[in-house]
């Protein structure tokens, strides 16, 4: 896999007028062996893509149902290297693009080139560092597109324009656009301006522009991505999987085939 086989997801969801509906699940979180399960239910109800993450002591950009499935995770002895292996050894069965979403630490002591190398033999097609500023991605963005994968970059809500137009700019993947200010977790609404938010990047990304942090609801998913290209949902898929409610991340897709605007 590549972060070609990213590019072609979304555009076969754009190809039909839909809206891309990424997951969030914690790598090792009810034992690693439950990541093959859950990833094959994601992959048979048409995810567009599955982000991993991967748990780590210190997860600065995590609310705290994320972070009880990372302590959940790491009591479970869950490492990068072992969730690496884990889907080297399950490629084969996983079709959808896979993005890893790591801090910066855990990479640096892999080793870039190595990490890089593994992800790429493990299918991964992308790479989420919340932790690492664009300033600071020559550290491992080398390796990364010498395996083939994309770098995914994330806006925020008090990225200034400027700001906006650097991380867009050669932007690979998709641009994660965090729609709250603080960690991820569900929310019941959102700020007035994150319509405005979204359209100001959709407009300056060369690639597709995906809202995530503290998207809870159906209803929350078509708001959102009635304004960009789809929704990532984290905590809640998390929380479902955790309960045994996974019939019900059907229910969170944003279906709608809404016009962009």
């Amino acid at each position: 896999m590549s972060k070609h086989k990213l590019t072609e997801a979304f555009q076969a969801v754009q190809n039909k007028d839909k809206k891309a509906f990424v997951p969030y699940i914690m790598a090792g979180d009810g034992g690693l062996a439950a990541l093959k399960d859950q990833l094959l239910y994601l992959q048979e109800i048409g995810v567009t893509a599955a982000e991993i993450g991967i748990p780590f002591s210190d997860p600065v950009a995590d609310g705290p149902v994320i972070q009880e499935a990372g302590k959940r995770a790491l009591a479970h002895g869950v490492t990068l290297r072992g969730v690496l292996d884990y889907l080297a050894a399950h490629k084969e069965a996983i079709t959808i693009p896979i993005i890893l979403m790591t801090y910066l630490n855990p990479v640096i002591q892999y080793g870039a080139e190595s990490f890089a190398e593994d992800s790429h033999k493990a299918g991964v097609s992308g790479v989420i560092i919340p932790d690492m500023p664009l300033e600071e991605e020559v550290e491992v963005s080398e390796a990364l597109k010498k395996n083939d994968l994309a770098l995914i970059r994330l806006v925020t809500l008090t990225s200034p324009e400027e700001r906006v137009a650097k991380i867009t700019d050669g932007a690979e993947g998709f641009i994660y656009a965090v729609t709250v200010k603080g960690t991820t977790g569900v929310r019941t609404s959102y700020q007035d301006d994150v319509a405005s938010y979204l359209q100001r990047i959709k407009a300056k990304s060369p690639v597709p522009v995906l809202a995530g942090f503290g998207v809870s609801s159906k209803e929350q998913a078509e708001e959102l991505s009635r304004h960009c290209d789809g929704v990532i949902v984290g905590s809640k898929i998390v929380e479902l999987f955790h309960k045994g409610q996974r019939e019900e991340i059907k229910q969170l897709f944003p279906h709608a085939a809404v016009s962009a605007n």
